[in-house]
């Protein structure tokens, strides 16, 4: 098939090439992870329990890891294997707002911040809804102008 400018197009682009592209990402954000933890691909292939091939091969987007692999080099990382999860399509990214859309965006952060900046604000909502809940006051006094 051809458009007005003569350009082919095809089933090039499909269900195919988006796993290659989600390889790609999943390796590359692999990648970048243990680039800041400062691990090299050796000392993450023996803390994941991956061959040292293998982990390449995923972090050149050659290969497209199972959820278990994920999980083994989310450990070796110390980051969360939701974090890998979601980066890898098995999970979509948990529901946010502008701030936790910001935090999770935010590539001077790592994963462990990320997940315990998140924590704290999630828990200051809850706790603030349920002090606004209908029929119960706030306790915080209110400030005088």
């Amino acid at each position: 098939m051809t458009d007005e400018s003569g350009q082919a197009h095809g089933d090039e682009s499909g269900p195919m090439d988006k796993v290659a592209d989600i390889g790609r990402d999943i390796g590359s954000y692999i990648r970048q992870q243990r680039s800041s933890a400062k691990i090299s691909l050796r000392q993450l292939s023996k803390l994941a329990g991956v061959s040292n091939p293998y982990l390449s091969q995923i972090e050149r987007g050659v290969r497209k890891p199972s959820a278990e692999i994920l999980q083994q080099i989310a450990k070796g990382l110390r980051i969360s294997a939701e974090a890998l999860y979601v980066q890898a399509g098995i999970l979509d990214l948990p529901d946010g707002g502008p701030v936790p859309d910001a935090i999770r965006a935010d590539t001077e952060l790592s994963e462990r911040q990320k997940t315990v900046l998140l924590d704290v604000y999630e828990s200051f909502r809850r706790q603030n809804r349920e002090a606004e809940t209908p029929g119960t006051e706030s306790d915080e006094p209110h400030a005088e102008e």
